[in-house]
């Protein structure tokens, strides 16, 4: 079912990701359900690359186990030239700590904690970070930094949430349908955030997305069924996320 690539393979010192034969199995009694099913892909250094997919399609399993949240049942991923499915417990934490940032869909905030304190919850504990309020003025809530998640519309709590995961200064965004629970509008601001810390930084960004248009800002789209890779496309024309027909 495989699609050919619309691209050549990336050099090797160009990748950031390369998985072989990645395969994930959840087994619950007699109920086996294979979430993915030998993937080999390669991600750049640098790119916004969307996965488009149906629920259950293996995009979710694919972003926990390149974030060290999960371990694949067979097969083998890179970072870099570091293999994280050879690593023990303790150096995935490490790397999650030292290389990832994680945005879900739901903020994930702590209710008792101002905006400032939220992020600062990130910024202890990483080794070159930015102060939490340059993180917050990076995302538009300069203005917001002593108010509490529950003084903050939606769109902002997300906003506040990808503050916390840039704010460590990380190779790797991670998104898992960071607009799902926003309507277009405040999406659209959340996307231009994203957008924004990919051209500046060069940070390494992967959303998963419902919203097929939303593939439109990427510089590549990888499309799962199945758990499979059915579909890698490079996005020619790319638009800014204003510019997106929702």
């Amino acid at each position: 079912m495989a699609v050919p690539v619309a691209a050549p393979a990336p050099l090797a010192d160009a990748a950031v990701f390369h998985t072989e034969a990645l395969t994930k199995v959840y087994e619950t009694g007699p109920v086996r359900v294979v979430a993915l099913d030998g993937i080999d892909l390669t991600l750049r250094s640098g790119e916004l690359t969307v996965l488009l997919g149906a629920s259950g399609s293996g995009k979710s399993t694919l972003l926990n186990i390149l974030g060290g949240l999960d371990r694949a049942t067979s097969g083998k991923v890179w970072f870099r030239d570091r293999e994280l499915t050879a690593l023990g417990d303790r150096a995935l934490t490490r790397y999650r700590r030292d290389h990832v940032g994680f945005v879900f869909q739901f903020y994930n905030l702590v209710a008792s904690l101002t905006a400032r304190e939220n992020v600062r919850l990130v910024t202890d504990i990483s080794h070159t970070p930015m102060p939490p309020e340059e993180a917050l003025d990076l995302v538009g809530l300069g203005h917001r930094l002593d108010h509490f998640p529950a003084q903050l519309s939606g769109g902002e709590q997300q906003r506040v949430a990808i503050a916390r995961a840039v704010a460590k200064r990380p190779e790797v965004l991670l998104c898992d349908e960071p607009t799902g629970a926003l309507d277009s509008k405040t999406g659209v601001q959340v996307l231009e955030v994203l957008d924004e810390v990919n051209n500046r930084f060069g940070t390494t960004t992967i959303v998963i997305t419902h919203n097929a248009m939303i593939q439109r800002m990427a510089h590549r789209m990888l499309r799962f069924a199945d758990g499979q890779l059915v579909e890698e496309r490079v996005i020619e024309d790319r638009l800014k996320p204003a510019e997106i027909d929702w």
